[in-house]
């Protein structure tokens, strides 16, 4: 006669935060993790200003991705204050810490973003942007260097950009995750709202396609966000902070607003699997990026 015996499932569920500097891809791998676009992305530093978390849920892991701001240490502003306080609230709060730095570039700003981690929390290196590396065995020595810097709980080298290593860093990030059970609904993807997705969206348009200093000066708020059924209506403000930069994002006869709104309401659609109406207009609010009160308005608490 043999007894049976109950085995409860055991289940591991972790925070996770995505840290470094601006522009080094945390944006893109969050979103090549989660397998969905919810972390806008471009070419120019500050794009990423709020917290976005990526759930991924596999079998009995769930990882919860925290993808921050990549941490300002050239300028200030009230701005940058709240983009850094975000990234410093999420360090204190997750369970692992991913740090991303580019392959073969190592300097002095990521120095500085290391002191700020905290010591009783596993940090994991990701050496991103591998695929750019003709020469694999210069990424040795450039290993041995950064061990020396930091007790890093792993090194994974990878290239969020087309996918290499992010299996590998799934499986390796697994065993360090709390046994506890879910936060999320397993078909969650993120904790953000649909209204705070389109803001977004909207704004990686402008960062996209306006010139280098102007996507600083602006910001996107969305006034209504209503449904009917399938279809999603949007009426969202374009925020500059200066008279001038107004025409230079409305573009010759409405032209390059026109495009950065269809851009945006085509990347809408395809996220929240419905048709969306966009409208959107522009609105001068000077000093905003340099008033406490504005940003917590616009959500940069």
């Amino acid at each position: 006669m043999t007894n049976d015996t109950n085995t409860e499932t055991l289940y591991r569920c972790g925070t996770l935060a995505i840290v470094g500097q601006p522009n080094v891809g945390k944006s893109t791998l969050l979103n090549r993790l989660i397998g969905q676009k919810i972390s806008i992305t471009s070419r120019k530093p500050q794009t990423t200003r709020h917290r976005v978390t990526g759930v991924l849920t596999r079998d009995h892991h769930q990882f919860v991705f925290v993808d921050t701001p990549g941490f300002q240490t050239r300028h200030g502003g009230a701005l940058n204050r709240a983009l850094n306080r975000q990234v410093t609230q999420a360090l204190a709060e997750v369970d692992v810490i991913l740090f991303v730095i580019e392959a073969g570039r190592y300097t002095a700003a990521d120095r500085a973003i290391l002191k700020l981690l905290p010591p009783d929390r596993p940090t994991l290196l990701l050496i991103n942007k591998i695929d750019q590396i003709k020469d694999k065995a210069q990424l040795l020595p450039f290993i041995t260097q950064l061990q020396t810097d930091h007790p890093f709980a792993e090194i994974v080298p990878l290239s969020a950009q087309n996918g290499q290593g992010t299996e590998a860093l799934l499986k390796t990030v697994a065993s360090y995750l709390p046994e506890q059970p879910f936060f999320f609904d397993e078909d969650d993807i993120t904790d953000r709202s649909e209204r705070f997705l389109a803001a977004e969206l909207l704004r990686e348009k402008l960062f996209r396609n306006l010139g280098d200093e102007l996507p600083y000066g602006m910001t996107v708020e969305i006034e209504r966000f209503e449904q009917e059924g399938q279809l999603r209506r949007i009426f969202a403000a374009i925020i500059v902070d200066k008279a001038q930069h107004k025409s230079i994002v409305i573009g010759r006869s409405g032209e390059k607003l026109k495009l950065m709104s269809t851009d945006a309401r085509h990347d809408m659609e395809k996220l929240f699997g419905g048709k969306v109406y966009l409208e959107t207009w522009v609105k001068v609010k000077s000093g905003w990026a340099d008033d406490e009160r504005a940003l917590k308005s616009l959500g940069y608490d």
